[in-house]
């Protein structure tokens, strides 16, 4: 059996009650595969690509990962932040060279790395249709990474914003930090948080990328329940 190792960012992060009800996509991730594989979740709030690795996060993943398990390896919100230099990197230069970094760490230990790109936010301009996607320079770049280094890629952000539109302004609201106050007694404030995600958005992101994995085959299908069935979102 093999163990998933996440490395990320706090869409994909696993959180505690200090930040309920915020749930990352490598937080529910376990529900989609077989007993007996596991995910190592080491993905962290505000981590780019460049300061999660600078910061000996993938050293630690390095220790343990072992033949046969795999590296998820999705960034992109956080690299974009121009005014920090611990943080920022080049869409189409140091982002690849750094994206290049943790597909080394998974091959050169026999393991399988998976490029993710990043989650879309939930930015509309009106009820059916999101706002240019702030994260395509990323996306792209990450393709090109995918294409150079020849790994599989999973392209979140483009099935993210497929179903953001299919179920509108409304009804997405559920899947992310969006509520009015009082509707969590543990999170009394209201929340227009159009990035991160809630119980129900990490599931149906988490189940995209499963979808993805199956169509892969191989090992990649291998990790997933036998009876696992991913339909598309309907819209309401």
């Amino acid at each position: 059996m093999s163990t998933i190792y996440w490395a990320g960012d706090s869409t994909v992060q696993t959180n505690d009650f200090t930040t309920y009800p915020q749930t990352g996509i490598g937080q529910v991730f376990e529900l989609f595969i077989r007993e007996g594989n596991r995910v190592v979740n080491y993905a962290r709030n505000g981590r780019s690509s460049k300061s999660f690795l600078e910061e000996g996060r993938l050293v630690q993943i390095e220790k343990r990962i072992e033949p046969g398990d795999f590296l998820f390896i999705q960034f992109g919100h956080n690299d974009e932040k121009q005014h920090d230099e611990t943080r920022y990197t080049e869409p189409f230069g140091s982002f690849i060279e750094y994206l290049g970094k943790y597909v080394l760490a998974a091959t050169e230990h026999g393991a399988y790395p998976v490029l993710i790109t990043p989650l879309e936010r939930r930015w509309f301009q009106d009820e059916k249709h999101l706002q240019p996607g702030e994260h395509g320079d990323y996306v792209a770049g990450m393709k090109l990474a995918a294409q150079k280094y020849q790994v599989p890629l999973v392209d979140l952000n483009k099935m993210s914003r497929e179903d953001l539109e299919t179920v509108g302004e409304e009804r997405s609201r559920g899947w992310y930090m969006f509520f009015d106050a009082g509707y969590y007694p543990e999170h009394p404030e209201e929340s227009r948080d159009n990035t991160h995600l809630r119980h129900d958005g990490a599931v149906h992101f988490a189940g995209l990328i499963a979808r993805q994995l199956r169509a892969f085959g191989g090992v990649y299908n291998d990790l997933l329940l036998d009876d696992l069935h991913i339909s598309d979102v309907q819209e309401s």
